[in-house]
């Protein structure tokens, strides 16, 4: 045990970029650009460690077959993928069954075993979307039957949240964390009513399933300080704290959040992939990618497994 834990020490300062030239950081992969660099924000993505998983939330803006058959574009959007153990993707806006398993195929062709999990196509308009999960089968296992999309009878939100339960493999059953994914993309000019239901969403998740770890993930259209009712849930936490999400840099609207008192497994590390500084791609480049950036997260292997400093957050009682 005193093993491990030094090993995750270890990790944990790499990541925050005091062991970068014994940890074996990726080159040129900075994760904040020089518009907006929190202190706490790590700014080199890490290679994944055995210990921690990275979750990820990724906007690929009108994901659909157009895009699938720009290959400059599909080669980043694999790339960025293969970084993480978990990626919630919003807005695979195609009617074509099989872009997902074109995508899959494509993160795969570097001998990994990534996997998707996909919901129905939403929306009250002609533009339908879809949410996907798509993760690493060879590090994280969806737990049987948990997937569903959130009843919305009071037609609340455009595009009702896709829920899946997630287990990491490596550590003991007994041991491993176990979390719930809540993916969401708001609608730009219903914020603030979307918003103050997703607060029910979130307690609706934790109270009516057997997990404690309930991490909502997506593009909120909105920043951290403006997240309504949402952001006044008892304890909630956000990763993405005073940086920007989209691609030119201007606003903030994705973000990871989670109840700070259960998700002790936060590390407190969480990153925003700059794809122009990644890929050495022009912002024109970038925006063919998306006009969002990925956000990510890192959370202990094993469960009640504090390793790393939390960063402090507002909270408010419910």
């Amino acid at each position: 045990m005193q093993g491990n834990l030094r090993a995750a020490i270890a990790w944990i300062l790499c990541c925050g970029g005091l062991l970068a030239a014994g940890c074996g950081l990726e080159e040129n992969v900075p994760v904040a650009t020089s518009r907006s660099t929190p202190a706490n924000q790590v700014r080199h993505v890490a290679p994944r460690h055995a210990g921690f998983i990275k979750v990820a939330s990724f906007n690929i803006q009108v994901f659909g077959t157009s895009k699938l058959h720009k290959t400059n574009v599909m080669q980043v959007l694999a790339s960025v993928v293969r970084q993480f153990d978990v990626v919630a993707i919003q807005e695979l806006r195609s009617k074509d069954p099989t872009v997902m398993d074109q995508f899959v195929r494509m993160i795969n062709a570097t001998g990994g075993h990534y996997r998707y999990e996909i919901g129905p196509r939403l929306g009250r308009t002609s533009s339908k979307e879809q949410y996907v999960y798509v993760y690493d089968a060879t590090r994280i296992e969806v737990v049987p039957g948990s997937v569903y999309t959130v009843p919305d009878p009071d037609d609340l939100l455009h595009r009702e949240p896709l829920v899946a339960s997630f287990r990491v493999r490596g550590p003991p059953p007994e041991r491993a964390f176990s979390f719930t994914l809540v993916n969401i993309h708001t609608d730009p000019d219903e914020v603030d009513m979307e918003l103050a239901a997703l607060d029910d969403v979130f307690r609706s998740v934790r109270q009516h399933g057997t997990e404690d770890d309930i991490i909502l993930l997506g593009d909120l259209n909105a920043d951290e300080r403006h997240l309504g009712e949402l952001g006044a849930v008892r304890n909630i936490m956000w990763a993405v704290s005073g940086a920007t999400t989209n691609t030119r840099g201007t606003k903030s609207y994705d973000n990871i959040l989670f109840d700070a008192s259960s998700t002790v497994e936060y590390t407190g590390h969480w990153g925003v992939l700059d794809l122009m500084s990644q890929f050495q791609l022009t912002e024109q480049e970038a925006l063919r990618v998306s006009d969002h950036l990925p956000v990510w997260a890192v959370f202990a292997a094993e469960e009640n497994q504090h390793a790393g400093p939390l960063a402090a957050r507002p909270t408010a009682r419910e």
